[in-house]
């Protein structure tokens, strides 16, 4: 997985001209006017979702415009205000990553997930693009954990917890179609995770990487404690220095997240290896090539 990450990085890499600058934008205005295009149709309305729809009877058959159009294909709720809230969601979302990314690697990360949304779709016999924008939070919730929401615009919470809830609900929607008996559908919600895994193996490895080794630091420490070593001293005493075990390192200051637990650090995907650096300098760094 990590390999597949680093060729990636490197396919981002060679290919700038490969992006479409504010592509939530126009995703969210597709979306808007399939929308409204299916709310004013004649009869039962639904008819231009019907005509741009994901089918592949359909495209086999020469509609090879549905293999674009499905992506704005609004799916989910008809209420004009639960509509109108995903939208601004997956636009906040999708807008944050490619700030963090630039849009080159927003575009093909968004892109990928659309081919392999698009493989699975012939096999199940449909496809939306629901399940892929959802997963965009597991991206978001990686680059900005400590992000928080106000849930029902009153509670806050923090990202990752927010992205820990997703995790549930994609592993109930595998597990409902996996006991209906639907075990192709079931690859839907697997394959919008698989697509965040391959952009993300890294800092998922570096994350159990770093819990592990805080967690043997922990237990060095009681041992130390319990008979009797010497004493462990506090990681913020800037008099003396002692072992850090950090998650993260900025490769240009040397500060980590625990010597500054508000800091947030990025992984650069334009440096030659996994390269993490500090908000402070994530943007003014000299590539390692």
């Amino acid at each position: 997985m990590r390999a597949m990450q680093q060729w990636l990085d490197r396919f981002c890499y060679k290919h700038p001209r490969l992006s479409i600058p504010g592509l939530m934008k126009y995703i969210v205005i597709g979306n808007v006017l399939v929308y409204l295009l299916d709310m004013f149709s004649l009869g039962s309305g639904g008819l231009a979702s019907s005509l741009l729809g994901f089918s592949p009877s359909a495209i086999l058959s020469g509609q090879i415009w549905r293999l674009v159009t499905f992506v704005f294909v609004p799916y989910g709720s008809s209420n004009l205000f639960v509509f109108a809230i995903n939208l601004y969601f997956y636009y906040f979302i999708g807008t944050a990553l490619e700030r963090e990314w630039g849009s080159n690697k927003f575009t093909i990360f968004y892109f990928f997930g659309v081919i392999l949304n698009i493989l699975v779709g012939f096999l199940v016999g449909g496809a939306s693009m629901y399940y892929v924008n959802m997963s965009m939070f597991f991206a978001f919730a990686t680059l900005y954990p400590d992000l928080q929401f106000l849930l029902f615009f009153i509670i806050p919470v923090k990202a990752k917890w927010l992205a820990w809830i997703d995790g549930v609900f994609f592993a109930i929607s595998v597990i409902r179609y996996l006991m209906a008996g639907y075990f192709l559908m079931a690859l839907v919600p697997i394959v919008a995770v698989l697509n965040y895994l391959l952009f993300f193996a890294s800092d998922i490895g570096n994350l159990f990487s770093g819990i592990k080794r805080k967690a043997q630091w922990k237990a060095q420490t009681q041992r130390r404690s319990s008979y009797g070593g010497p004493k462990v001293v506090n990681f913020h005493d800037s008099k003396t220095k002692t072992k850090e075990a950090y998650l993260h390192r900025c490769a240009v200051c040397g500060k980590t997240d625990v010597s500054d637990p508000q800091m947030e650090f990025r992984y650069c995907s334009r440096c030659n290896g996994y390269y993490c650096y500090c908000a402070d300098h994530i943007n003014s760094h000299i590539h390692i090539q």
